[in-house]
């Protein structure tokens, strides 16, 4: 049985996983949105785009028995099974210390794009650059006029979803710590996350 692995509050976490394991990624708490990078372990310049995998899905959203694409167009992870409500953003940027500026921080304030540099250096890798995220949990809706709303997860505590590593690759999460817009709940503060590599 795995072991969970914890992605603390406000902060990254990050694994090394071959070709075929699987990864279930668990809101534990049920509102806490997990930004989340794959890269080539063999070559960390090739990595999980949202725009090539966009393309490649002809959609938004990730459904099972489809996968993420790299950069260079190939599979990198696959959507297995999803008991989350199936709601994952592709398109909004990691936030980083400029985001929180624009909120009006004055302080620094922990973000995910920190998190993700920090995460690869504890397992010896270097990120070149800082893809978009796909945002796990994340629920941006898209409206009829095309605006974007900021909304709560949909998913319960425990909530899960399992993905298969279509190549060794490096995955990355963070559990976001924005908490000025309720994309982490109503009471917009951040929890934990867990994930097991099965």
């Amino acid at each position: 049985m795995a072991i969970p692995i914890t992605i603390p509050a406000r902060k990254g976490k990050a694994a090394l996983v071959g070709k075929g394991q699987k990864i279930r990624v668990i809101n534990t708490h049920g509102q806490q949105v997990v930004d989340t990078w794959a890269f080539n372990r063999d070559d960390v310049h090739e990595f999980m785009s949202m725009e090539h995998s966009r393309a490649s899905l002809s959609s938004i959203f990730c459904r099972p028995g489809r996968s993420m694409v790299t950069n260079k167009r190939l599979p990198i992870l696959t959507v297995v099974e999803d008991r989350s409500g199936g709601i994952h953003d592709t398109l909004i940027a990691a936030c980083d210390r400029h985001r929180y500026r624009q909120l009006g921080c004055k302080e620094y304030h922990d973000n995910c794009t920190d998190n993700l540099h920090a995460a690869m250096r504890e397992i010896g890798l270097t990120a070149p650059e800082t893809p978009g995220p796909w945002n796990l949990f994340m629920n941006i809706p898209v409206s009829g006029d095309n605006g974007l709303g900021w909304e709560p997860p949909v998913c319960k505590p425990g909530d899960w979803i399992l993905l298969r590593a279509e190549m060794d690759l490096a995955i990355v999460f963070s559990a976001c710590p924005q908490d000025i817009i309720p994309i982490n709940g109503v009471g917009m503060k951040p929890t934990e996350a867990h994930f097991e590599i099965l």
